[in-house]
């Protein structure tokens, strides 16, 4: 199942993998939306890193980790002042084109984003929800 929309990054938004010296700047992403996606730096050197890029400023991050079958979304995250605008799902839709299969756990608040790209959801326990697409 593909799910999710072919719109891409909004406009002036451009996705792609995270370069070393973007670090910081990924790490602050992730910091500010309270996300523990464990070796950023090491996912950053295996290309498993991708960043949302506008103006010159990373302004998305999401962090894979490869699986025998496929990739764990191990986190996502906008910033502030750009959520809600597409950028979310461009970065999960461009981990989509990189691997087969996908899957991803997260807290129930974030279900219908998941959902929206074509997740099948469901209980991972401790109150938390897993997702396959």
């Amino acid at each position: 199942m593909s799910g999710g929309s072919d719109a891409g990054p909004p406009d002036g938004v451009a996705v792609r993998e995270a370069r070393p010296d973007e670090r910081v700047a990924v790490r602050r992403v992730i910091d500010a939306a309270m996300l523990e996606p464990g070796d950023v730096a090491g996912a950053i050197d295996r290309g498993d890193a991708l960043v949302a890029v506008a103006d010159g400023r990373v302004v998305g991050a999401l962090v894979l980790e490869p699986r025998t079958e496929g990739a764990h979304v191990a986190a996502v995250a906008v910033t502030r002042s750009r959520r809600g605008q597409g950028i979310g799902t461009a970065l999960v839709e461009v981990a989509g084109e990189r691997a087969a299969r996908l899957t991803a756990a997260f807290d129930p608040s974030v279900r219908p984003f998941y959902e929206s790209l074509g997740f099948a959801v469901e209980p991972a326990g401790d109150g938390r929800l897993r997702g396959v697409r």
